[in-house]
């Protein structure tokens, strides 16, 4: 434990907002899974729940230099973890994505995330100059850029894509120069054609539908048209739980996991969903505000890149859901179902909690 730390020294507001999150997510998986086949899998979320909040105090008095100082370590066990994987990793609908340990299976791409944050963290913390070379955005590249390739072989574009958003945040908080960034662009839109020879074909009918919405609704865009309706249909004070349609007749595939916003917007309507994206909203400038008070650069690019991938995650599973963006499979953080990403979250927001600790110890 860090020298100086104590019990009161723990941010109660951000770790309340977050479990608030989490229990709204409780709620509604427990109404959409009630009278199905998945009954009673809100109670394997609260056992998540409650064994993350517990991680996240047990790590929040972890002093975050020292996890810094074992990255190396921890980044060449992430890629041996995400290639074993993809040799005899377990296999569930057809993706190699879990981890069995016992009865349970863990998503290591998840947990993958925090050591890109305290890599790029690592990276950064020594560094004085005034913005990103090209030197840093190549190493960098290929430091988030190898394990986002493993995860996407999985195949999981989704969570490889946060590992990009990662990087970005941590490159913003440094400084790029505008014909960096312009140069950035030009050479993603060349690299799209590459990018789309490697999808896998219900891949690419994501993408289709998103440009081609009207032309396949009972096929590929049958999930967003879905979503849609659901949204739509929930109005101003929505259905009230337990009474959405849409997910309760199983017109929205996996209505307790990606598609967790669709359904709590059609129980809880337009002021529910408010409420929702406005705690998420308040947990984000929580963040941002413990990056500035951070005592190093090294704290304040950790809470960048975790505030970077929260709002990754939270911008695009609800840009999925009404339409805004292709379907790419990345769950809504706290509240979707799944016991890793929800261990991921709070074991980030731990170490968030051990950096604003330590903006009063010298």
């Amino acid at each position: 434990m860090g020298k100086g730390f104590r019990f009161r020294d723990i941010d109660w507001v951000l770790l309340g907002l977050a479990v608030a999150v989490a229990l709204i997510g409780v709620v509604e998986i427990y109404s959409t899974t009630q009278h199905s086949l998945l009954q009673g899998q809100f109670k394997k979320q609260i056992y998540w729940l409650i064994f993350s909040v517990v991680l996240a105090l047990v790590i929040s008095h972890l002093d975050y230099h020292f996890l810094l100082e074992q990255t190396p370590w921890l980044y060449i066990l992430s890629l041996f973890a995400l290639g074993e994987l993809l040799l005899a990793g377990h296999a569930i609908a057809r993706t190699k994505r879990w981890m069995r340990f016992g009865g349970l299976t863990l998503q290591v791409s998840e947990l993958v995330k925090l050591v890109i944050i305290l890599c790029v963290a690592a990276y950064f913390a020594e560094k004085r100059g005034k913005s990103a070379t090209w030197g840093d955005l190549v190493k960098l590249g290929m430091l988030a850029g190898v394990p986002a390739v493993l995860v996407a072989l999985e195949p999981d574009l989704g969570t490889a894509l946060t590992y990009i958003a990662i990087l970005s945040g941590g490159v913003l908080l440094a400084g790029i120069r505008l014909r960096q960034v312009a140069a950035l662009v030009l050479l993603g839109a060349l690299a799209l054609p590459v990018g789309w020879h490697f999808l896998r074909p219900y891949q690419r009918d994501r993408f289709m539908a998103y440009f081609h919405p009207s032309q396949d609704m009972q096929g590929t865009s049958y999930q967003v048209t879905q979503t849609k309706i659901a949204i739509g249909s929930g109005g101003l004070r929505g259905k009230g739980i337990g009474n959405g349609s849409q997910s309760h007749l199983g017109f929205i595939p996996v209505s307790q996991a990606d598609a967790i916003f669709a359904a709590f917007a059609e129980e809880q309507g337009f002021m529910g969903t408010l409420s929702v994206l406005l705690l998420y909203f308040a947990l984000l400038l929580r963040l941002l505000d413990g990056a500035q008070m951070a005592p190093d650069r090294a704290g304040a690019f950790i809470l960048v890149g975790l505030a970077s991938v929260l709002f990754f995650q939270v911008a695009i599973n609800t840009g999925m859901m009404i339409g805004l963006f292709p379907v790419t499979g990345i769950p809504l953080p706290l509240m979707s179902q799944g016991g890793s990403s929800l261990l991921s979250t709070f074991l980030g927001l731990g170490v968030a909690m051990n950096v604003r600790a330590k903006r009063f110890v010298n």
